[in-house]
């Protein structure tokens, strides 16, 4: 393999697809709901996350202003299956409160926010921020999760930084193969969200003990 795009064909020649939840793979992309999954995601399996978002949904809870004005303690009630909930509910009534300060409605965040305002509250990093760019406000944004990383370093790709794997990902996505690949034109949003939904489909089935055990059929180390 040396570039992204061959990773790419071979994920979907697999049958690996990233829409059968969701056109963008993240279940209610384009909503509230996805900033809150991805701050209960920070180290946690989806699984546990569900069920989270379950009780919160249950409440009526997912609503920017209405996280922005929880009490923390029934917070951390809602959120507890997904673990580290202390952080996660400081995480959520705090970000919820900036969404409000800076942009008033979520419809504003989703159109104007940036990835360096995102970066700069607290309980946010990288994968966060791009998470919630690109299934929330539907941004241009290639997510990288620790998934991307074994499953690059399984081929042989090894790299100094978030940013300089996540740029190893772009670069290798020429528009005319991407075209030629699906037989229309991707917005490069849901490009970069089938893509990543690909790499996490993919490596749920084959990281045992942190490892991935297999390559992805058709594409080979030699590649």
């Amino acid at each position: 393999m040396r570039r992204s795009i061959e990773l790419l064909g071979a994920l979907k020649n697999a049958g690996f697809a990233a829409t059968s939840r969701d056109p963008f793979w993240w279940p209610n992309s384009g909503t509230f709901e996805v900033v809150v999954g991805v701050v209960l995601t920070q180290q946690a399996k989806w699984e546990r996350v569900e069920e989270s978002l379950a009780l919160l949904r249950k409440a009526n809870a997912l609503h920017v202003k209405t996280l922005a004005q929880m009490n923390e303690e029934k917070l951390k009630d809602y959120i507890r299956p997904s673990g580290c909930f202390n952080a996660k509910a400081k995480t959520l009534i705090r970000l919820s409160r900036g969404i409000l300060e800076e942009f008033e409605t979520f419809e504003v965040f989703a159109k104007e926010v940036s990835r360096e305002w995102l970066l700069a509250q607290k309980g946010i990093g990288p994968e966060s921020a791009d998470s919630i760019l690109c299934y929330a406000c539907y941004k241009e944004a290639m997510v990288v999760d620790s998934y991307t990383n074994r499953l690059l370093r399984y081929y042989g790709y090894t790299f100094e930084s978030y940013e300089m794997l996540q740029e190893w990902l772009i670069e290798g996505l020429e528009e005319a193969e991407v075209a030629k690949l699906y037989e229309r034109t991707l917005s490069r949003v849901e490009l970069y969200a089938r893509f990543h939904g690909k790499i996490v489909e993919f490596c749920k089935e084959k990281v045992k003990g942190g490892e991935i055990t297999q390559g992805v059929p058709g594409l080979s180390l030699e590649d």
